[in-house]
C-alpha cells in the first residue's frame, strides 16, 4: 500500500502566547517590557537546570522596604555560583527603581534575577553560557490572604526533608523548590494552607518561600540549619533588639514547635504571618497571639521610618 507523505507544519515567524500575566513591567537585554513580553530561551540553564540565582524585595506606599540587604544578597549569590552581570549594585537599583516607576505600582513584589544562560552551540559545560540578568516588578502578593492574617494560618508538617546544606548552599537564593512544592500538596492533602518542611536532622526548617519561628515563654526561636536567612527573618532579629526581646537561631523540633505559645512565619511576600493551626491542632488557644502582633505592628511601621525603606521617583 502506497503511503501517501505528510506535509510538514510550517515553522512559524514568532510565538504567539495566549497566556495571561500580572500587569507589570520586566527589564530584559536591556529593554523595559510588558510582562507578557519578557521570554527566555527553551536552552536556557535556569529554565533546564534550576541554575540561577535571585531575590526579592518588595514596594509598600511607593517605597522599597530594605532593599540594600536584599541587593547584597543577591550579590553575594552571584559570586557564589561564579555569575557575572554588566551592572554593579548601583546599577541593579536604577534597574529595580525604573521597573517599579514604569509599572506605576504604589505596592509592588520587585525581583531580580540571573539565569546560567545559554550556550550558542549546546555545550554542556556551564562555562560556556552567557549568564543572563532580568528584573521585574508586579503587584505585591502575600503567602497569606487578608483572611488568614487575621485569623493565623493553618499549616501542616510535611515528612519531607528540605535539601541538605551540604547539596545546595541556603544562602544562595534558588529555585529548587521540588521539595517545597511536594511538601505543599501534602498540606493541601491534609487540609491545610501551606506547609513546613524537616531539616536532615528530623527539626523544624522552612516551608515554600518562608521562615518559621516558635515563641515559648516570651522568648523567640527560629530553626538555624538548612534555611535561607531570610530579610524578614533578619528583621525580626532587628525588630527584637530594639524591643529587649529574646530572639535565637537554634534547632527547633517538631514538639517546640506543637508546644509554643505563639508561631508565625516571615517572607518578603507578607512580612510577619500568624499561625494558629499545626497539623490541625490548634496553637496554644488558637488565637493570635501579643508577641506576633507586636512585632507585625512593628514591622509595618518600620515602612516609614528612612533608614529601612527606600522611596521610589515615579516621575
Amino acid at each position: 500500500m502506497d503511503v501517501k507523505p505528510q506535509q510538514l507544519p510550517a515553522i512559524e515567524p514568532r510565538h504567539v502566547d495566549a497566556h495571561a500575566y500580572p500587569q507589570g513591567v520586566a527589564f530584559l537585554d536591556g529593554q523595559y517590557l510588558p510582562m507578557s513580553e519578557a521570554k527566555i530561551s527553551v536552552l536556557d540553564w535556569g529554565f533546564l537546570h534550576s541554575d540561577a540565582t535571585y531575590d526579592t524585595v518588595h514596594v509598600w506606599n511607593g517605597a522599597f522596604f530594605r532593599l540594600d540587604l536584599h541587593i547584597e544578597r543577591f550579590f553575594n549569590g552571584l559570586e557564589r555560583l561564579r555569575m557575572s552581570i554588566p551592572f554593579d549594585r548601583a546599577g541593579v537599583t536604577e534597574i529595580l527603581h525604573n521597573c517599579v516607576a514604569l509599572s506605576g505600582h504604589r505596592s509592588a513584589y520587585v525581583e531580580m534575577l540571573c539565569t546560567r544562560g545559554a550556550s550558542p552551540n549546546f555545550s554542556r559545560d556551564p562555562r560556556d553560557a552567557t549568564n543572563r540578568f532580568m528584573a521585574f516588578a508586579v503587584p505585591f502578593g502575600s503567602v497569606a490572604n487578608p483572611e488568614q492574617l487575621e485569623r493565623g494560618l493553618h499549616v501542616s508538617i510535611s515528612q519531607r526533608v528540605r535539601i541538605p546544606p551540604a547539596s545546595i548552599d541556603p544562602t544562595i537564593k534558588n529555585y529548587h523548590w521540588l521539595d517545597l512544592v511536594r511538601g505543599l500538596y501534602d498540606a493541601y492533602d491534609n487540609n491545610a494552607e501551606t506547609a513546613l518542611l524537616l531539616d536532615f536532622n528530623g527539626n523544624v526548617a522552612e516551608g515554600p518561600g518562608f521562615n518559621v519561628f516558635a515563641v515559648k515563654d516570651g522568648r523567640l526561636a527560629t530553626p538555624a540549619t538548612g534555611v535561607l536567612p531570610g530579610i524578614t527573618r533578619r528583621s525580626v532579629f532587628d525588630l527584637c533588639a530594639e524591643a529587649g526581646l529574646v530572639a535565637e537561631a537554634v534547632d527547633v523540633s517538631v514538639d517546640a514547635l506543637l508546644g509554643a505559645d505563639e508561631v508565625f512565619i516571615t517572607s518578603t511576600a507578607g512580612g510577619i504571618m500568624p499561625v494558629t493551626r499545626i497539623d490541625g491542632v490548634a496553637v496554644a488557644d488558637g488565637k493570635v497571639g501579643p508577641v506576633t502582633t507586636r512585632l507585625t505592628d512593628a514591622y509595618w511601621a518600620k515602612h516609614d521610618d528612612p533608614a529601612w525603606s527606600t522611596p521610589v521617583v515615579y516621575s
